[in-house]
């Protein structure tokens, strides 16, 4: 995706979330189902995996993500997209939680930072103080 599209979907994404509280309350009624998952660091194929068996997000499919979207797999800013793209569409149904592995400090020491600057040697800079902003 073009750096100038990963920096809108960014900055749509930071505005969204200082709009909410510091703490989500989630809940659902007997009759729905909510799916949370966590952990995928960098999975992509583990997002999609887990998107055929549940569904995507949608009106009558909620979801809640538990954090450590990046670091330690090759898709992490893919997982931040497609979750950050699903969050501004469905913003009552998708939730995220930070992880641990939001944060600059460990992005550093487990590989995120060293994926967003090999995928966009121009703009990466950029682009990771603008996801340290949104983290």
């Amino acid at each position: 995706l073009h750096a100038r599209y990963v920096l809108n979907l960014l900055h749509e994404t930071r505005k969204h979330l200082k709009q909410l509280p510091n703490i989500s309350h989630v809940s659902t009624c007997y009759s729905e189902e909510i799916t949370v998952c966590g952990d995928l660091h960098g999975q992509l194929d583990d997002l999609f995996l887990i998107f055929y068996k549940n569904g995507l997000p949608s009106p009558s499919k909620s979801y809640v993500f538990n954090g450590d979207f990046v670091d330690r797999g090759k898709q992490s800013l893919e997982i931040l997209i497609v979750l950050f793209t699903f969050l501004l569409i469905y913003p009552k149904e998708v939730h995220l939680n930070r992880g641990n592995h939001e944060d600059h400090m460990v992005n550093l020491r487990y590989g995120f930072t060293k994926e967003v600057m090999q995928k966009y040697k121009v703009h990466g800079k950029k682009i990771l103080k603008m996801i340290q902003n949104v983290f």
